[in-house]
């Protein structure tokens, strides 16, 4: 098997950072909120020997990948065209694109705006809800009653960022510990912020989740003690943008083949309970569901063998 290649593509807006492995059909993988392209490091190789070319991006914002000062240049429009822009330069005509995390929805919303590119979609961890309903700060700002939802908190740049930079890699930590299975809180939302508190005010302190070792919580913090958070933060300032910019897609279903994987003690299972049940109309292409009991948010790295098996399977089905 051959080593993992790193290279940077030119996208319009600049340029993106991708891990890439194998050969055959494309696989793009897309991470999530506050991870890198090393998200993927126990499915890249995997792939790669079931017979598949994979490429693991750092989104724009994140990592070696560009980062944009402009809050409106991360909107999802502008990511899809990233993704585009990676198979292009890869002198493919197609892939396969699976996503976690918010790259669940990059990954979602690549497959619907451009169906001609992304002939299947994976999504792990966070489902896919079709644009409809009332702007999305608008919803967020009424949950949790006399606390605050994190992406309201995440909303005002510079603010989650004052709480996070002065200590990226303790602050990375509590946040993985606190969606881990093992780790997770089970008497706080550490979703929520108190009146004038901070989020790590309820994460886990002093211990890590059994996925994550000193030697990996290392290489995340690094890339976010060089960036710092604010590219990453800027995809929760954007929501009402694409709520604005996909008016078009309004409940629009993706009808490619699709794939939907999460933790039982995922969050997300419960807050979305109702865009999983609508599957059937939303994602009339659905191949594969599965929720793995006793599992967080962190699902292809809690669980990889389980997730390498799942995708595996999947793919070999398109």
């Amino acid at each position: 098997m051959n080593a993992l290649t790193h290279r940077l593509v030119e996208t319009a807006a600049g340029r993106i950072h991708l891990v890439e492995q194998g050969s055959g059909p494309l696989v793009l993988l897309v991470h999530g909120f506050p991870e890198s392209w090393y998200s993927w490091r126990r499915q890249i190789p995997v792939l790669a020997e079931a017979g598949y070319r994979v490429a693991a991006v750092d989104v724009r914002g994140y990592g070696r990948s560009s980062k944009p000062h402009d809050v409106a240049a991360y909107r999802m429009v502008e990511l899809v065209e990233d993704n585009v822009a990676v198979v292009q330069a890869l002198g493919e005509q197609s892939a396969v694109v699976v996503g976690h995390d918010w790259g669940s929805s990059i990954a979602a919303h690549s497959a619907l705006l451009r169906p001609d590119v992304f002939r299947a979609v994976g999504l792990l961890s966070v489902a896919y809800a079709p644009r409809g309903g009332p702007r999305p700060t608008e919803i967020f700002a009424a949950m949790g009653g006399d606390d605050e939802f994190y992406i309201s908190y995440f909303q005002e740049p510079g603010r989650a960022e004052a709480e996070i930079e002065p200590d990226v890699r303790g602050w990375l930590a509590g946040f993985y510990a606190a969606l881990s299975a093992d780790t997770m809180p089970h008497t706080t939302d550490p979703h929520f912020v108190s009146g004038g508190g901070r989020l790590r005010d309820r994460f886990p302190a002093d211990r890590l989740p059994a996925w994550l070792s000193e030697a990996d919580l290392d290489v995340y913090a690094a890339e976010f003690e060089r960036t710092g958070l604010r590219g990453a933060l800027n995809r929760y300032r954007n929501m009402d943008r694409d709520w604005e910019d996909l008016a078009e897609f309004d409940g629009a279903p993706i009808t490619q083949p699709s794939l939907f994987a999460a933790g039982a003690l995922d969050a997300t299972v419960t807050w979305m309970a109702g865009a999983i049940a609508a599957y059937p109309t939303t994602l009339p292409g659905l191949v594969s569901s599965h929720v793995l009991d006793g599992c967080g948010h962190w699902i292809q790295q809690e669980r990889p063998e389980e997730v390498n098996r799942i995708l595996t399977d999947w793919l070999t089905t398109l």
